[in-house]
C-alpha cells in the first residue's frame, strides 16, 4: 500500500510538472543598466534561455520586449533614474497568459541591438540589450523646423442638440462654446501652440465627426468641453473624464477590423502600413501600445486640468473620471471631456453664463495643457527643438543646475521624472522651457 502511495503521489507529481512547466519555464531574475559615453547596456538575468522578440516605437520612442513564457520577479521600481537615456523600465499588456511584456521608455531616440549570452558565474541566462542614442544631423533639423503643438478643441453638442437645459432655461451648447472660443484664444497666444475649433459656431457635428476632425488636423489632443446636468438642482462642481479601459478595448476590436482605416491613425499609422503589414498579432501590438500611450497621458493630463481647474471652480470629482464616451474613443492621441460645472445647479448655471468665470476655466485648462506638452513636448514640434538640456557635472546638485537655468527645482524633476534630489554625473537632464 505504501509503494502505491508512493508512485501515486510521483504520478500526480509529474502530471503537475507538466502542466505547469510551460507557464513558468522562465523568469527574469534581475535587471542591470550600466551606461557609457555612447551607449547604455541593459542586462536581463533570466532563470533560463530567453524566449523573446522585440521592436522599437516612436512618438514617444520605446524599445518593446516581449519574453514569451516568462515571471516577472525584478524591481522595476529600483531602475527609476539609472540611465539618461531610459526614462523607466516597465511592463505592459501581454499578448498570452504566462508571457511578459517589457516595455524601456527612452527620453530620446535610440538604436538597439539585442543578444543571448550563456550562464553568467550566477547562473542566469543573460539577454543583453545595447542602446546606442540616434544623432541627428543639426542642418537637417533647422531645415524642417519644428511644428505647432496642435490642441483641439470641441464645444460639446450645438445646433438642433442643444445638451442639458438650466433651470432659467441655458442651453449647454450656449455655454460651452465661449468657453471652447476662449480657450483656443489662449492656447494661440502661446509660441509654439495652435488650437482650432470643432465647430466654431451653432451647428450640428456628429460624434463620429468630432474625433475625425481632431485626427485630419493632425491634433496632439482633443478636449471636449461640455457642461453637467442631474435630475435634482443639489449636484455641483467641474470633473475630468478619460477614457475606459473597455471601450477602449472594443474600439481597438472595431480599428482592427477595418484593415483600410489603419493608416489613417495619427502617429503609428505608417507604422503599421509599413511593419506588421497583414501580420494581425504585429497589428494588434503596435495598436495596443499606442492606445495604453494615449490612455496614460489622457489621465496625467487630466490630474493637471483638475488641479488647475480647483482654483477657480468647485470640484464635483477631485480625480479623473472614467466612461465610454464616443468623443474619448480614439487609440492614436489623448483625449479628454471636461465638465465645466452643473448647468442644472441655479447658482452654476448663473457662473456658466458669465464671461469672467467662463474666462477663469478656459485660463485654467490653457495652463494645465500648455505644462504638459511644455514637459512631454512631441518630438517633431517647435517646444523640443528649443527645449534645453544639460549634462550634469561633478559637484552640481539638482537646486545649482536649477538656479543656473532659473527654474525651480520641481520643474526640473518633474520635466525628467525624478522622484528624488539626487543626480549623476554625466545625467542628461531637460530643463523646461518657462
Amino acid at each position: 500500500m505504501k509503494k502505491l502511495s508512493w508512485m501515486m503521489a510521483w504520478v500526480m507529481g509529474l502530471l503537475l510538472t507538466l502542466v505547469a512547466g510551460p507557464a513558468m519555464a522562465n523568469q527574469l531574475e534581475q535587471i542591470r543598466i550600466s551606461n557609457s559615453p555612447d551607449k547604455t547596456r541593459v542586462v536581463l538575468d533570466m532563470s533560463a534561455k530567453p524566449d523573446y522578440s522585440a521592436f522599437r516605437l516612436t512618438g514617444p520612442d520605446r524599445l518593446v520586449v516581449d519574453l514569451n513564457r516568462t515571471r516577472l520577479k525584478a524591481n522595476l521600481a529600483a531602475l527609476e533614474s539609472a540611465s539618461p537615456l531610459i526614462r523607466r523600465v516597465r511592463t505592459s499588456n501581454p499578448q498570452g497568459d504566462g508571457d511578459l511584456r517589457l516595455v524601456l521608455d527612452l527620453t530620446q531616440s535610440a538604436s538597439h541591438k539585442i543578444q543571448v549570452l550563456g550562464k553568467s558565474a550566477q547562473g542566469y541566462h543573460r539577454l543583453v540589450i545595447d542602446l546606442k542614442p540616434t544623432s541627428r544631423n543639426p542642418a537637417a533639423v533647422s531645415a524642417q523646423p519644428g511644428r505647432n503643438v496642435m490642441i483641439a478643441i470641441d464645444a460639446g453638442h450645438g445646433g438642433k442638440d442643444p445638451g442639458s437645459i438650466g433651470p432659467k432655461g441655458t442651453y449647454e451648447k450656449d455655454v460651452v462654446l465661449p468657453i471652447a472660443q476662449q480657450l483656443k484664444a489662449k492656447i494661440d497666444s502661446v509660441p509654439g501652440f495652435e488650437a482650432f475649433l470643432v465647430r466654431e459656431g451653432d451647428y450640428f457635428v456628429s460624434l463620429d465627426s468630432r474625433s475625425a476632425k481632431a485626427r485630419q488636423k493632425k491634433a496632439d489632443l482633443l478636449v471636449s468641453i461640455h457642461a453637467d446636468a442631474f435630475t435634482s438642482p443639489q449636484p455641483r462642481g467641474a470633473s475630468v473624464w478619460v477614457l475606459s479601459l473597455r471601450r477602449a478595448n472594443s474600439e481597438m476590436g472595431r480599428w482592427l477590423e477595418r484593415d483600410d482605416k489603419l493608416s489613417e491613425l495619427r502617429g503609428i499609422g505608417e507604422v503599421i502600413s509599413q511593419s506588421s503589414q497583414d501580420d494581425p498579432h504585429l497589428q494588434r501590438t503596435f495598436l495596443d501600445l499606442a492606445r495604453e500611450n494615449s490612455m496614460m497621458e489622457s489621465q496625467a493630463l487630466a490630474s493637471s486640468m483638475l488641479k488647475q481647474l480647483g482654483q477657480v471652480t468647485r470640484l464635483h470629482k477631485s480625480k479623473p473620471q472614467f466612461a465610454s464616451l464616443a468623443v474619448l474613443k480614439s487609440p492614436d492621441f489623448p483625449s479628454l471631456l471636461v465638465e465645466t460645472g452643473f448647468i442644472s445647479n441655479p447658482h452654476e448655471e448663473r457662473q456658466l453664463k458669465d464671461r469672467g468665470h467662463q474666462r477663469n476655466l478656459a485660463n485654467a485648462l490653457a495652463v494645465a495643457i500648455q505644462a504638459h506638452f511644455r514637459d512631454n513636448p512631441p518630438r517633431d514640434s517647435l517646444l523640443a527643438q528649443r527645449q534645453q538640456t544639460h549634462r550634469v557635472q561633478r559637484g552640481e546638485s539638482l537646486s545649482v543646475i536649477a538656479r543656473r537655468y532659473s527654474v525651480s527645482v520641481a520643474a526640473i524633476k518633474q520635466a525628467n521624472q525624478l522622484n528624488s534630489d539626487t543626480v549623476k554625473i554625466g545625467q542628461e537632464l531637460v530643463i523646461p522651457t518657462l
